[in-house]
């Protein structure tokens, strides 16, 4: 078991800790923690605070998702889905969410917003060459593989 060090910020009073929602939950549930009602129209987007800031171990990195729930019937979801928070970042996570429904969101105080996944991170060396190795896809970009 991986241990994630969790900082409450003022404003994060009285919130729920990130935690998982059940015990096969991949992603910990982030809290909203805006003193009040924030509405989202559609197609508005908007920086939610979660009041908590993050320790993780060396080599890993916090991927912030969106919760499917909110996708399905509001229409709401994360602009840079999957976010990522640096192992060596302490400031306090945050989430953008964005409304692509057809009506107003409000987000009001410990809505469950986003979820956190920790997940490992292979540290890798960039080398330069001349040439990489062929592969029968080579360059083809979107869609070429002819899968739909």
């Amino acid at each position: 078991m991986m241990r994630l060090k969790v900082r409450r910020l003022p404003h994060g009073a009285g919130l729920p800790s990130p935690r998982a929602a059940s015990p096969g939950s991949a992603g910990l549930d982030l809290p909203a923690a805006v003193e009040a009602p924030l509405s989202l129209a559609p197609g508005e987007r908007a920086l939610v605070p979660t009041g908590f800031s993050i320790e993780l171990p060396d080599g890993c990195e916090g991927q912030v998702r969106p919760r499917s729930g909110l996708a399905v019937r509001h229409g709401v979801t994360l602009l840079n889905s999957p976010g990522t928070v640096d192992s060596d970042y302490r400031g306090e996570v945050a989430v953008v969410l964005i409304n692509h429904g057809d009506r107003p969101f409000e987000i009001r105080r410990g809505d469950r917003i986003a979820q956190l996944v920790v997940a490992s991170v292979v540290e890798v060396e960039v080398e330069e060459v001349e040439a990489l190795s062929p592969t029968e896809r080579g360059a083809g970009g979107f869609g070429s593989t002819g899968v739909d």
